[in-house]
């Protein structure tokens, strides 16, 4: 692989791993009924509003659940794919197998925005317990809704909240299904962005 080849696929790669987050951090908001005027969420609406805006016409949002950033992040997945196989001269990809690669991607990177998300989430309550920053204040409204199971399975123990411990299990596990399928599916190493 010549250095333009390695210099092209990981720019592509990242600036297409970029854009998914935001458009799947988009859609996690949205189901989570996160603050609307967070500086943070006006961002993610900025930046993903001119590509899903004719995709809000042929798929509208249902209640919370908005599958417009849905199928725009497949799309985005698909164009990341076909450009990365392109710039490694794997010609066109077939649709079907990048669709399903880019779910499984997209799968993938929202559990890791999860684990990263809950990691933070801790260490800022431990530093900065009474920190008020908008990113802590998405990423609390993000959790939280994933936390509640948990919580209301196993209770605080004077004071001690084990259920992150449980939660983090549950998304190591979920990442070891999303691998496995990742594996079935034949998914090309370093083609894909979130896994």
């Amino acid at each position: 692989m010549s250095t333009f080849t390695q210099a092209g696929t990981f720019l592509v790669q990242s600036l297409g791993s970029f854009y998914l987050a935001v458009v799947m951090l988009r859609f996690l908001l949205q189901l989570s009924h996160a603050d609307f005027y967070n500086p943070i969420s006006q961002f993610l609406v900025k930046a993903t509003h001119l590509p899903s805006k004719p995709l809000r016409k042929l798929f509208p949002t249902y209640r919370h659940f908005d599958l417009a950033s849905i199928v725009l992040a497949l799309l985005c997945q698909w164009l990341v794919i076909q450009l990365t196989a392109s710039i490694n001269g794997l010609g066109m990809m077939n649709i079907l197998s990048a669709l399903a690669w880019g779910a499984v991607g997209a799968i993938y990177l929202v559990l890791n925005l999860y684990l990263y998300g809950l990691l933070i989430v801790i260490i800022v309550s431990w530093v900065a317990p009474q920190s008020n920053h908008p990113a802590l204040t998405l990423l609390n409204q993000l959790i939280r809704p994933v936390m509640a199971p948990f919580q209301r399975i196993i209770p605080p123990l004077g004071g001690l909240d084990l259920s992150p411990i449980f939660m983090f299990l549950v998304i190591n596990m979920l990442q070891i299904f999303v691998h496995g399928a990742a594996r079935s599916l034949q998914v090309p190493s370093g083609l894909v962005p979130g896994i």
